[in-house]
């Protein structure tokens, strides 16, 4: 069932938990994720990140997360995440995505501001809802990778957040508050009252948390309870089908064949299983 972002943070705040946001840059991870939320029964948010490009073009992957979505058993929100062109947000809303994401986060605040206000105006065309990110997490958007404390993170300020949530008209703001895109090397150091005051300062908008990787459960769990409503998760995700695959492979006995068709069945499996113990933990089921 396609459904919009809206629609599926609507359940999430009504059931206080987070609805889990899982990048599926190609089919493998699409099936994956779906199966995963069919099982569990639970709305899922799948996304492709412009980053991703590189592994499938958005032109090729995207109506089959668009179809898939309309498929499922589950509410599907169809979600572009890290848009970082006005031009490439039109494309996905063009082929049916139902929510988009601008990341205006490194540009000055005005600019921020002015390109997000056009998305709103581009997505109130098809009827999809808008993410915004207000803030930095010092890292970019990545599916690999390890990260040191990230000096270069700006927290978001709620003030400005209030400010920001008025004049563009979104329906998410993703905020940083101490995580970072990628594996991390030490522990994070998460300030779980930014997301408490800038939920105070906007009247209860749903943030959404990036760069999860690395934080336990009971971070998790503390920034659900704090206001977090879409978490998006892929490296650990990703990093599952990997070690699948190389157990795998490392299982033959020397000189055996190993096919391609049967590590991707290995992995899969691997991004499913993992998939659904992320889709419990967000959903207080585990």
């Amino acid at each position: 069932m396609l459904v919009t972002m809206k629609e599926i943070l609507k359940i999430a705040e009504e059931k206080k938990i987070a609805v889990g946001a899982f990048n599926a840059p190609n089919l493998e991870s699409l099936q994956a994720v779906i199966a995963a939320a069919e099982e569990l029964k639970l709305p899922v948010i799948i996304q492709f990140a412009q980053c991703h490009e590189v592994y499938n073009p958005l032109a090729v992957i995207g109506p089959l997360m668009v179809d898939f979505a309309k498929k499922a058993e589950v509410p599907v929100c169809v979600h572009l995440d890290h848009g970082e062109t006005l031009e490439y947000l039109e494309e996905a809303l063009k082929m049916g995505f139902t929510s988009v994401m601008y990341d205006g986060s490194v540009l000055p605040y005005e600019k921020n501001v002015e390109n997000t206000k056009k998305t709103v105006q581009m997505a109130d065309r098809t009827g999809a809802s808008v993410e915004a990110e207000l803030g930095s997490m010092g890292k970019r958007e990545s599916g690999a990778g390890t990260v040191e404390e990230d000096d270069s993170k700006i927290y978001t300020d709620p003030v400005q957040a209030k400010a920001f949530v008025e004049e563009t008209g979104i329906d998410a703001l993703a905020c940083s508050f101490g995580t970072t895109h990628g594996i991390y090397l030490t522990k994070p150091r998460l300030d779980f009252t930014v997301v408490e005051n800038v939920r105070k300062e906007t009247g209860g908008i749903p943030v959404v948390m990036h760069g999860g990787s690395g934080v336990s459960k009971e971070g998790f769990h503390e920034a659900i309870r704090a206001g977090v409503r879409k978490i998006n998760y892929f490296t650990y995700m990703d990093k599952a089908a990997g070690t699948a695959v190389a157990e795998w492979a490392a299982s033959f006995p020397e000189g055996s064949p190993a096919f391609y068709i049967d590590a991707v069945i290995v992995a899969t499996r691997a991004m499913k299983e993992n998939v659904k113990e992320a889709m419990k933990m967000f959903a207080f089921m585990d």
